[in-house]
């Protein structure tokens, strides 16, 4: 059984290539870049391939027989417009097998994966716990972390909680026609997440909670677009309730309960330090 993972060097497609090859699978890792694609391990066959160009693809679906897709593209998140010509050659291809990244399944992409045929899983990671890393130059040098709306919760899964929960799919079927929401084991606000990263490197960390205008003004100053400074307002004003929803299915795919962010934030704690 050959399995494509896309997106494979991003922050989840290395754990899921990780864990298939470690699991004795044979896997193939679609990127744009093949020649920039290290790190991942021996034995892996790394093909190029664009999923916003189909035409690019012919060559990684070849003799394969399940498929991790990516529900977005790019840096932005940009939603998958691509979707029922992918699905028509995944078919075409004999891909058996699918499990899809997705935010939900609305739109374009989510009705061709219903009509493809093919045995579909989406998998939707509420929030991934990597997200913190985000703060690590802000707390390595200040040991501070600026930013508003300090108590809005999400239930973050562990990246490579998310990957088991793929690759288990992948390999083992059984959540066919399934939407799997991932979540970790408890809704922490970032204030919560910050006094668990204090306690994995040993520092003091505030937590400062910034007004609109405060946030606007810093992240102008740290070179943010316009759009994308009031998109983060928006989206971080009206959160919606089931960002916070812990689920099982960690447990119930993988058959151990998910990891708390406490052994991320120690598993990671050398991101934070100076």
């Amino acid at each position: 059984m050959t399995i494509l993972v896309t997106g494979a060097t991003g922050t989840l497609g290395r754990h899921v290539v990780e864990r298939l090859r470690r699991a004795g699978q044979t896997v193939r890792a679609l990127t744009r870049a093949p020649a920039e694609a290290t790190g991942l391990p021996d034995g892996i066959e790394v093909v190029g391939g664009d999923l916003t160009k189909p035409q690019t693809l012919a060559a990684a679906l070849d003799g394969v027989s399940a498929v991790h897709l990516l529900g977005a593209t790019g840096h932005d998140h940009t939603p998958l417009r691509t979707g029922p010509q992918i699905m028509a050659m995944a078919a075409e291809a004999g891909v058996r097998r699918l499990t899809v990244l997705s935010a939900g399944e609305e739109g374009e992409l989510g009705q061709a994966v219903r009509n493809s045929g093919l045995e579909w899983t989406f998998i939707w990671p509420i929030d991934f716990m990597s997200n913190a890393l985000g703060w690590s130059e802000a707390i390595r040098t200040a040991a501070e972390v600026r930013e508003p709306y300090a108590h809005r919760r999400t239930a973050s899964a562990d990246e490579t909680d998310v990957a088991d929960v793929v690759a288990t799919v992948l390999t083992g079927g059984g959540h066919a026609g399934r939407s799997l929401l991932v979540s970790g084991p408890e809704a922490l606000t970032p204030i919560d997440k910050v006094s668990a990263i204090a306690a994995a490197t040993g520092r003091e960390i505030r937590f400062t909670e910034l007004t609109d205008d405060q946030a606007r003004r810093q992240w102008r100053a740290e070179g943010w677009p316009e759009e994308g400074i009031e998109f983060m307002l928006h989206m971080w004003a009206t959160v919606p309730e089931t960002v916070a929803e812990v689920t099982s299915v960690v447990e119930e795919v993988v058959g151990r309960p998910p990891r708390t962010f406490a052994q991320w934030a120690a598993a990671h704690a050398d991101a934070f330090r100076p």
